[in-house]
């Protein structure tokens, strides 16, 4: 409960009844946890691994929003009058992901200011993350916007002992985190590469001189 951003912003008396409400889910690599177009049921609290927020884009294609870890909410853009899950979570890794339900998550937001301020605050960031982002989609270049991409991962994640963005991600999903195809990021990657702006080790891939 001390890594929850719910548990961290909650008054203490308000611990035990988190306690008897919540849910502990397991979920295996690539399991979706919620899906786009489903009906909300609650709020989900990632207590280990890696999720991947992403919409569908296209007929075929999807846009990758967010990553998020371990103490991080996924869920809460379905909150509001219209409650659907405007977008869908698939597990990056085996994840433990802690539940709670709608009414229950209501309730914890009306007896704890505290949090619902961290919780306004947080949703302010992001909604000017996405801002920044479809910008860039529609102004930068595709080497540019994959250059981006690597470094919000490695500001989010940080790096492992070898100096590697620390978080296993598919090119798949790379690319549709950068707005581009895969065959496209393939290509940027190895130019990248080439100009001895980043190192690719099989997955992995450090940072030199972006």
């Amino acid at each position: 409960m001390r890594t929850c951003s719910m548990c961290r912003g909650c008054q203490p008396e308000w611990l035990k009844a988190i306690d008897s409400n919540r849910k502990m889910l397991h979920f295996y690599k690539n399991d979706v946890v919620f899906k786009e177009g489903d009906t909300v049921k609650g709020m989900y609290f990632i207590y280990s691994g890696f999720v991947k927020v992403h919409k569908q884009w296209g007929d075929e294609k999807e846009l990758i929003l967010r990553f998020a870890k371990q103490g991080a909410i996924v869920g809460h853009r379905g909150l509001g009058d219209d409650t659907i899950y405007p977008v869908s979570a698939t597990t990056l890794s085996p994840a433990d992901i802690c539940f709670v339900d709608l009414d229950f998550y209501t309730a914890t937001l009306k007896v704890n200011p505290g949090y619902l301020f961290e919780l306004m605050m947080f949703f302010a960031s992001e909604l000017k993350e996405s801002e920044k982002r479809m910008r860039n989609l529609a102004h930068m270049n595709t080497k540019g916007r994959i250059g981006q991409a690597l470094l919000t991962l490695q500001k989010k994640f940080g790096k492992d002992a070898d100096g590697f963005i620390d978080i296993d991600i598919s090119r798949q999903d790379l690319a549709s985190y950068s707005g581009t195809t895969y065959e496209t990021l393939f290509k940027m990657l190895n130019e990248l590469a080439e100009e001895s702006s980043i190192r690719l080790n099989g997955k992995k891939i450090q940072i030199l001189t972006l």
